[in-house]
């Protein structure tokens, strides 16, 4: 599907009512704004909440979909990995490239110290700064969409938007 192509199916699954975005999707669309990027939060009133349900809600491929996942570090420090939604992350690659290891991070943990809800969580306005991996597989696509600070919202970005606005290093996610 084209770009044109997506741009249409998202105006026509959007919301169209004048009411203002989310308190969540609005603090995401503030911090776009603060890194000077006319990027725009979208709503739909599907859930976006997978990688799956986003790529059908905005027609792309689920390769498309930039998962973000926090994890958390032995010394208890949240790390984000931004990762193309057709990949599962290779957790020891993580590991090795922070240099100690990590785990899963439950729901309240991510909610702590992102300001956001599993399902919801932005590459970018959370809390505090994060350490973040960028999967390198996201740079093989034009366009990209993420989550932004709801189940239901999303932006659309390039791959060098997302590595500018995250300052991650971008690295193999992709497990084996």
């Amino acid at each position: 599907m084209s770009n044109d192509e997506q741009s249409l199916r998202v105006s026509q699954t959007l919301r169209l009512s004048p009411s203002p975005l989310a308190p969540s999707a609005q603090r995401v669309q503030d911090a776009l704004h603060a890194r000077g990027l006319s990027l725009r939060v979208k709503e739909f009133p599907a859930s976006t909440r997978t990688a799956q349900e986003a790529a059908n809600a905005v027609g792309c491929e689920v390769g498309q979909i930039v998962k973000s996942l926090i994890f958390k570090s032995a010394g208890g420090k949240a790390i984000l990995v931004v990762a193309s939604g057709a990949n599962r992350v290779d957790e020891a690659a993580i590991a090795q490239a922070l240099g100690e290891k990590i785990g899963k991070a439950d729901a309240d943990f991510v909610r702590e110290q992102t300001g956001f809800v599993i399902g919801g969580v932005p590459p970018v306005g959370h809390l505090q700064p994060l350490t973040t991996f960028v999967d390198e597989d996201l740079a093989g696509y034009e366009v990209i969409w993420a989550a932004a600070g709801t189940p239901n919202a999303v932006f659309q970005l390039t791959a060098a938007d997302l590595i500018g606005m995250t300052n991650g290093v971008v690295m193999r996610v992709k497990k084996p």
